[in-house]
């Protein structure tokens, strides 16, 4: 039987249709999502999510804690525009936040949409994309995949962990399921894949897609006990690229994210 999911979105958002994938029985959850042409669209939804996981939010404590949050939004702290250079794993925040970031392609690199349009040769993503908290997007390079693990904080990656939740705010996604023009077809849309410790897949949601260029989506599951050992984001259809054709593509970046307190795994 499946699990009921219960949906949370802001009054603003657009909310679009939900479909996920268990792959195995799990406990109880709760799925939030919103989309729509600007932050505040979304506001309410990433507020109802981060109340969820938990207050608060435990920022860069070289410890772990026994509640909150932990989030990430790639601006250093605010006002910093540099393009940082592709790297995998990406460790930034392996030891402070307890996450790390991996891709298998060149790497993963922060930058405005200004610096997108100069890492990937193409001037029309200034324009396309937008973020929901300025100034910095996260991308891999040379793929569509981004993969996340969870370690205690302040343990640099020495001690796994799960949490009790992910999610993450992407700008301009455009396909909102797995399927075009109502064939079913293998998923090609912007999503989200949960697993726990085992390598076992917990749920896939896709991302609702956000009206016109540049608009905002969220997606974040919250689980009543640390099961989430790992993340899989697969962004668009395509990999970001000099590409001539953009508007038969479907190119996201990835913004904020949110996640439980890493709690060490038995």
């Amino acid at each position: 039987m499946k699990t009921q999911i219960l949906s949370a979105a802001a009054a603003l958002g657009v909310l679009s249709a939900l479909l996920v994938l268990p792959a195995r029985p799990a406990r109880a959850q709760v799925v939030f999502q919103a989309a729509g042409p600007t932050a505040a669209a979304i506001q309410g939804s990433v507020d109802a999510y981060r109340a969820a996981l938990g207050d608060p939010n435990n920022g860069s404590i070289l410890a772990g804690q026994a509640s909150g949050r932990r989030e990430i939004n790639w601006d250093g702290g605010g006002g910093v525009s540099t393009t940082t250079a592709p790297v995998t794993p990406f460790d930034v925040f392996l030891n402070t936040r307890g996450a790390q970031f991996t891709t298998p392609g060149i790497g993963l690199s922060q930058a405005t949409p200004a610096g997108l349009a100069v890492l990937f040769n193409n001037p029309t993503y200034a324009n396309i994309f937008s973020t929901f908290s300025p100034l910095r997007l996260f991308t891999p390079v040379g793929s569509r995949i981004t993969e996340g693990f969870f370690f205690v904080p302040g343990s640099n990656g020495t001690q796994p962990a799960a949490v009790t939740g992910f999610g993450a705010v992407f700008t301009d996604v455009d396909k909102p399921d797995g399927s075009e023009h109502g064939k079913s077809a293998e998923p090609t849309s912007t999503r989200i894949q949960y697993f726990d410790a085992e390598g076992h897949r917990l749920y896939t949601g896709f991302v609702p897609s956000a009206p016109g260029d540049g608009g905002l989506s969220f997606f974040g599951i919250v689980f009543d006990d640390a099961r989430i050992a790992s993340v899989r984001i697969i962004t668009g259809d395509a990999r970001p690229g000099p590409h001539g054709d953009d508007d038969k593509k479907d190119i996201v970046m990835m913004d904020d994210f949110i996640y439980g307190e890493p709690q060490l795994l038995p």
